[in-house]
């Protein structure tokens, strides 16, 4: 019995943080009790707990609650505690089941993309890529889904300092071209390296947003020209988008 009142009363004060956390300038307690049919003296026990722990705080001039500042630290510790890359190897191993293909993951890093990830898939494929390699961003997918959603000065600063060098005859050097690609990388959600980087290697790529909206990684899929079609390119794009959102959700982003 003992133990059925304690889960009883979590189950509680889980619906009132819920409900409370849903209206900015707070609830009454009338107001809470009405809506989750509560009566009133429970419901201002349960509200005097959370706000001894910080959890819930009371406004002093409406008299309402609201959520209290522990939230933030508690969510901080969690952001702090989630790893980029174990959030992200179920959806590789996704990616590589799904295509069979060469799938990376990578990190931004002053003005460079950095592989942390790479599973090789079951087709051949030779490439440059490793584990622990640095890489251009100008002319590899996951460098260009980066700088297409970084502010536009630090797209600019790094095209200031690192330039447009020449990797293959299909390399993006002009910085008019590639500022215009960066814009419809943005529009169409994912970006492309059609054999910039690499002869016969074609990419796509999808950034991935941390808590605060950043772009700071992006997962890619690589393969052979001959097996990357333009038709097969446009079947990917939708699953990376939704690789994208899902990955970006994993850590804390909220679109």
């Amino acid at each position: 019995m003992q133990r059925e009142n304690v889960v009883k009363s979590v189950s509680r004060a889980l619906e009132i943080i819920a409900l409370v956390s849903t209206k900015k300038g707070g609830l009454g307690v009338t107001e809470i009790a009405n809506q989750i049919d509560i009566n009133k003296s429970s419901v201002f026990r349960t509200l005097s707990t959370l706000a001894q722990y910080g959890y819930i705080e009371q406004d002093r001039e409406t008299g309402k609650y609201k959520l209290g500042y522990k939230f933030l630290d508690v969510s901080s510790k969690l952001l702090e505690s989630i790893d980029l890359r174990t959030e992200a190897k179920p959806f590789l191993q996704e990616l590589e089941k799904m295509t069979n293909e060469v799938i990376h993951l990578v990190v931004y890093d002053q003005g460079e993309v950095v592989y942390i990830e790479k599973l090789e898939g079951t087709e051949t494929l030779r490439t440059h890529s490793k584990v622990g390699k640095r890489a251009p961003m100008h002319c590899t997918s996951v460098g260009k889904a980066i700088l297409a959603h970084l502010p536009e000065h630090d797209v600019i600063a790094i095209l200031d300092r690192k330039g447009l060098p020449y990797h293959t005859d299909l390399t993006i050097t002009s910085r008019e071209a590639f500022l215009q690609e960066l814009k419809e990388i943005r529009l169409r959600g994912f970006s492309l390296d059609l054999e910039e980087n690499e002869y016969g290697i074609t990419c796509i790529a999808a950034p991935v947003f941390d808590h605060l909206g950043k772009a700071v990684a992006a997962v890619s899929i690589s393969g052979p020209t001959t097996r990357m079609t333009k038709n097969r390119l446009n079947q990917l794009g939708p699953i990376m988008i939704q690789t994208s959102k899902e990955l970006s959700a994993r850590l804390g982003y909220v679109q």
